[in-house]
């Protein structure tokens, strides 16, 4: 094999915190890479600087082995193998290439390497959303000047090599996200790339999806002869689809080898394990008599998106809510926190010995309600250019001296998975610095920082990796014990519920039709229904 890449001795710092230190690793040309590690361990900011969209690194090399046109003029890169053969767009020899990528010699070299590299991330699908799949593909392949007579055959090869070809002609936006997701893998492949990093591509993705999305890239790193990059949080999928794996832990390359060999050390020394105190549930703290939400809509008429459902929640209980798309789950939850208001039906809420009735407007009922239920969506914002003490403090309205104020934070972070020194070292950095798990552990904090009596999870796992998801778990259950917090969960995600949940409310059109014991519950979903949830 031909070597493309060769990392040596890469350390990328942040405000004088070390993010990666002394990486060197090399990749081959058409080689699957796959990187594992925790959130923060440093696997985002290394794909990154790969990639080029990073500062540059603050010591260390990245050394791109290519073969460029000999005609300066022309923008064409290509894997080093293919030197002596003649450029496809000029027509003059293509000359191999060895270039330090972030020397600031090299700048013009640099953008003609990112002009034949690809990225894909987590949570962006960076599409056209009014325009069409195949105009979404024909715009990719129009930014790299192809030649127009050839465009649409193009285009249509692309769209047929990630097997969309079913939805040519659909709007980008009404696609699911698994399949929003492989028509940026064909924006991407239009470019022809010698190298694609893919920085959590499925993190968004159900398991099923995901794995389509995989197998997509897998098809493409093979027939195109490209290398790949690729973390994700789905192990398994690692072990399937990549030829090495890679393990980080605060920014050093912990272990290299085979992904079983890895993965196998990723995993080590965790479990979803926990000693807990026996918890005991307090009195009821919300109840729900009847409760209904109906729409009308013009073309659909009457719509019972909650039709007259009755349950009680107690103090320090964990419950879930589950169930299809459109059963209701999501309306019921938002009734919950105070969001929209009921049509009919009685809700009350106990705050100290008052029972606030929360289907009526004012301050002094639902206005008193909201201010102790705290909601976390999966989709949360962050305040990008405030430091995480600001986000847990004064940008979300709570003023605190500033010594107090650090106190808090730093409580509220272990509560919400952090380490006690982490929780110190992350208060002064702005969000943008953090990994996609710890950002969404700070949203946690964000809303258990307000000392809720309720707090709404609205898929709280959707975008973690295991590991992360283990400690939100436990932080969920030490929030229980040591704030006396109760947690209304609505998820997809049946092995957190399970592993969660004391009891379960299973919805279906609009109406819980059973409420008891977690295990009880998802004993009756049937298969039908376990399929859609996790495609959803």
């Amino acid at each position: 094999m031909t070597r493309l890449i060769t990392v040596e001795n890469l350390s990328k710092e942040f405000d004088g915190k070390k993010v990666l230190t002394n990486i060197s690793f090399t990749i081959e040309e058409g080689e699957i890479i796959g990187i594992i590690g925790r959130s923060g361990a440093g696997k985002t900011v290394l794909m990154h600087l790969l990639r080029g969209i990073e500062e540059p690194p603050t010591s260390g090399r990245i050394i791109y082995h290519v073969a460029m046109s000999e005609n300066q003029d022309c923008t064409y890169v290509a894997v080093q193998s293919r030197a002596g053969e003649i450029c496809p767009r000029c027509g003059s020899p293509l000359v191999a290439v060895d270039i330090d990528f972030w020397a600031p010699e090299n700048e013009e070299s640099k953008k003609r390497i990112m002009g034949s590299t690809a990225m894909m991330f987590q949570r962006t699908f960076a599409l056209y959303g009014n325009d069409r799949v195949i105009d979404n593909v024909l715009r990719a392949l129009d930014d790299i000047k192809y030649p127009q007579e050839h465009a649409i055959n193009r285009a249509i090869d692309l769209i047929d090599e990630v097997n969309l070809s079913h939805r040519m002609m659909h709007i980008a936006r009404d696609l699911s996200g698994g399949e929003k997701q492989r028509v940026v893998l064909a924006r991407q492949l239009a470019k022809d790339p010698c190298v694609l990093c893919a920085d959590e591509p499925t993190g968004t993705l159900d398991p099923a999806t995901a794995a389509i999305v995989h197998q997509m890239l897998l098809n493409a790193a093979r027939s195109n002869n490209m290398a790949m990059v690729i973390t994700s949080h789905f192990s398994n999928i690692l072990d399937d689809i990549v030829d090495r794996a890679m393990l980080i832990e605060n920014g050093e390359i912990k272990e290299m080898g085979t992904p079983e060999d890895v993965i196998a050390s990723f995993m080590e020394g965790y479990n979803d394990e926990m000693d807990y105190c026996s918890v005991q549930l307090g009195e009821t703290i919300l109840e729900c008599r009847d409760i209904a939400k109906r729409y009308i809509a013009v073309d659909r008429g009457l719509i019972r998106a909650v039709d007259g459902v009755s349950f009680t929640i107690d103090r320090k209980e964990i419950f879930g809510i589950i169930g299809t798309s459109g059963a209701g789950k999501t309306t019921l939850s938002r009734m919950i926190s105070g969001i929209i208001e009921p049509t009919s039906g009685e809700m009350e809420i106990l705050i100290g010995d008052d029972w606030v009735d929360m289907t009526k407007a004012g301050f002094d009922k639902r206005g008193r309600a909201k201010a102790y239920i705290g909601l976390l969506h999966q989709e949360y914002d962050l305040f990008p250019h405030r430091t995480i003490l600001d986000n847990l403090t004064d940008a979300i309205g709570l003023e605190l001296p500033k010594e107090l104020a650090m106190r808090k934070a730093i409580i509220t972070l272990r509560m919400a998975g952090f380490t006690e020194e982490k929780s110190k070292e992350v208060l002064n950095r702005k969000p943008e610095t953090l990994s996609e798990g710890e950002r969404h552990r700070v949203a946690l904090a964000q809303v258990l920082i307000r000392e809720p009596r309720i707090v709404v999870l609205d898929e709280p796992t959707g975008t973690m990796d295991p590991i992360t998801k283990i400690d939100v778990m436990h932080s969920i259950m030490h929030a229980r014990e040591e704030m006396e917090e109760t947690f209304i969960v609505v998820s997809h995600d049946m092995d957190f519920v399970r592993d969660i949940c004391d009891r379960c409310a299973l919805m279906r059109f609009g109406k819980i039709v059973k409420i008891g014991p977690t295990a009880e519950i998802l004993a009756e979903i049937t298969e039908e229904e376990r399929q859609k949830m996790e495609h959803e």
